[in-house]
């Protein structure tokens, strides 16, 4: 295990912010993540675990302990299929999780198609149960590997015990801190067919043959590109944590209330069904009916001119920049619609 001192974290997130961290260890095995933790426990450093940096906001002062990125590699297919005729594949957390989906797209299997084009690592993926345009990765998760901070050991815990929900799972909400993600397990559909309910694809593959999975993953990146949510370096719209605030989900009540807000304003509120009985809302459309129009901003920070959830770094932002936009944008959608909207990359140091 190899321990760096004074590592500057910015180039290592998709936001191009954060300061410094004073010790940095890149894990390329579970005996390197555990000797890791062991060395920060022994030293009383606080940890950091950092994946592929996409879904994060470092503070400019950096992290003042241990940051441990989890480099693990490995996409290796299991022998035979699960009950549900699935194959399942073991991922370490360090893989690429773009370069996962091509592998698992090139071989024609199902599931995670239109997760295309998000990035960072697959061990970010169970943590905030990443989603868009008609998936989430809870559908395909088998099992998930994780290093269990309470003894420095290594469990294997099942989709149940993750506790899935809209953007969430035991690691971000009841168990936040405790465990580490080394790798995990998918579950995907052998020949299977492309997931078209996302309205954006049924726009896109509208009077044509069902598409293929390749297809659908060009699709989705194309969208993705053309939304400013595709990293292409050198565009200022892609330095950013992608979108920045999750769709709220509102009661019967709260929703009833919005619809008269807007009713008086002469709008129309889009929505869609969401977990039972609970409504979900277009952040997108509260923020941009709140006065940030996609382009606004000040100095080096502002809101991507391709989507209106995405608050980027136009050059030279610092983390204080973001959360002045961030607090500005909040406080004016709660003002006028009565909605908090919850912020959805990790802030750290922050």
């Amino acid at each position: 295990m190899l321990v760096l001192e004074n590592i500057l974290l910015a180039p290592l997130t998709t936001f191009k912010i954060g300061g410094p961290a004073r010790y940095f260890v890149e894990a390329k095995t579970i005996g390197e993540a555990q000797e890791a933790i062991a060395h920060s426990r022994s030293r009383d450093l606080p940890l950091f675990v950092l994946g592929g940096g996409s879904n994060l906001l470092i503070a400019d002062a950096g992290w003042p302990g241990l940051v441990l990125k989890i480099s693990i590699p490995g996409i290796d297919q299991k022998p035979g299929h699960d009950d549900n005729g699935s194959v399942l594949f073991d991922v370490g957390g360090g893989e690429s999780w773009d370069k996962f989906v091509s592998r698992m797209v090139a071989g024609h299997y199902a599931g995670v198609e239109c997760l295309s084009g998000i990035p960072g690592s697959v061990g970010g993926t169970p943590v905030q149960n990443v989603g868009a345009y008609g998936q989430e990765v809870s559908e395909t998760i088998a099992s998930v590997q994780v290093l269990d901070l309470r003894d420095n050991q290594v469990r294997e815990l099942c989709r149940e015990a993750c506790d899935f929900s809209y953007r969430s799972s035991i690691f971000n909400r009841t168990e936040r801190g405790r465990f580490i993600v080394l790798g995990v397990t998918y579950a995907l559909a052998p020949d299977g067919a492309a997931r078209i309910t996302y309205p954006d694809l049924k726009r896109h593959f509208e009077g044509l043959e069902p598409p293929t999975l390749a297809e659908t993953r060009e699709a989705v990146r194309h969208i993705r590109a053309i939304k400013g949510m595709l990293i292409v370096p050198g565009d200022p719209d892609c330095q950013s944590a992608g979108s920045f605030f999750k769709n709220p989900i509102l009661s019967e009540e709260q929703h009833e209330d919005l619809n008269q807000r807007a009713a008086t304003r002469g709008l129309t509120l889009p929505s869609y069904p969401a977990l039972e009985s609970r409504k979900k809302v277009s952040a997108a459309w509260l923020v941009e009916r709140s006065g940030f129009a996609k382009g606004f901003g000040f100095g080096p920070v502002g809101i991507s001119t391709r989507h209106a959830l995405a608050i980027v770094n136009r050059g030279g932002a610092t983390a204080a920049d973001v959360l002045a936009l961030k607090d500005q944008i909040q406080q004016r959608v709660e003002e006028i619609w009565g909605v908090y909207l919850e912020p959805e990359p990790v802030l750290v140091g922050l």
